[in-house]
């Protein structure tokens, strides 16, 4: 398992070097002085020259890297243009909200998405199964920012239930805090659940039509010990694999669901960035994202085995 275990870690390393690499150039594939497109149309030209100095964009490209790949190994990511504050600065105070609606998210949509799934297979062909990829297209078809305002007018606005917009961090106790991601975490669960249910449904049809399934029919199993000790195991391997892989879906939607529902968050914070042309804020949310993004596909590459313990290569 060791063995295992450090054969992933250093497949990572060269794909975060990749990333490293590409976040960097980004800067630098536009056409035009990156300096001058930073700084706006009104600036000066010792500005300019004083943000290409700070930023090191007056050096040549090799020594640019090496000083970036430098800075990145002391935890340093920069300084930003617009609030002359540390980019790590402006991260740690935003990064509790996405992660606090990240796992709600999570821990909705695998609550509602594999039983409805595991459901719908079971009940294959009937009004159950029909009714449930029903609902299932539609969450997977609705746009994150109409469910948003819908719940919003829904729960905010005509009953008064969740608060319209904003966030209470976790200092003001859980209830609040549970209370104020309620409907971000719905509206972003919604495509979510919507694509785990679909891929549990098809893995669980194939396992439910497995020679062992039949075997343990055959024995006098009852359907409730098929289906949870038989035949959800064998589901686990691709659910956990589409958890995965859509956890990019889900930062993107991180974005919008923050916007519509104003919560000071790293999404509220990347359009902030975007939309001040805050390049070193924009580059440091992107090596967080993409750090994030390759961890959690680590944890699920290591967590095969704990399914399945055929798996070990």
């Amino acid at each position: 398992m060791l063995r295992l275990i450090l054969k992933r870690v250093l497949a990572v390393v060269p794909v975060m070097l990749t990333v490293l690499v590409v976040i960097f150039l980004l800067l630098h594939i536009g056409s035009g002085d990156p300096a001058a497109l930073m700084a706006g149309n009104n600036a000066s030209p010792e500005q300019i020259e004083a943000l290409r100095k700070s930023l090191n964009l007056d050096k040549p490209l090799p020594e640019q890297f090496w000083l970036y790949a430098r800075n990145l190994a002391h935890l340093d990511l920069g300084r930003s243009i617009a609030s002359n504050r540390p980019v790590s600065w402006l991260i740690e105070q935003r990064i509790e909200p996405t992660l606090v609606l990240a796992l709600a998210t999570i821990l909705l949509s695998v609550a509602i998405a594999v039983p409805a799934g595991v459901l719908a297979a079971w009940r294959a062909g009937t009004r159950t199964d029909r009714i449930l990829s029903v609902f299932s297209v539609l969450g997977f078809s609705m746009p994150i920012f109409v469910v948003g305002y819908v719940l919003v007018q829904v729960f905010a606005i005509d009953h008064d239930w969740f608060p319209v917009q904003g966030y209470r961090p976790l200092a003001d106790g859980w209830f609040a805090c549970l209370r104020s991601i309620t409907l971000p975490a719905f509206a972003l669960s919604l495509l979510f659940a919507a694509l785990v249910a679909r891929i549990t449904r098809a893995a669980m049809l194939e396992v439910l039509a497995e020679d062992f399934i039949r075997t343990a029919r055959a024995k006098g199993a009852g359907e409730g010990r098929v289906l949870a000790v038989h035949a959800i195991k064998n589901v686990c391997v691709p659910v956990v694999t589409v958890i995965g892989t859509s956890f990019a879906v889900m930062l993107g939607g991180v974005v919008v669901t923050e916007s519509v529902f104003n919560i000071p968050g790293m999404g509220r914070l990347t359009v902030d960035a975007i939309m001040t042309r805050d390049y070193p804020v924009v580059q440091g949310i992107m090596l967080v994202f993409s750090a994030v993004l390759i961890g959690v596909n680590l944890l699920v590459d290591l967590s095969y085995r704990l399914f399945d313990p055929r798996v070990s290569q």
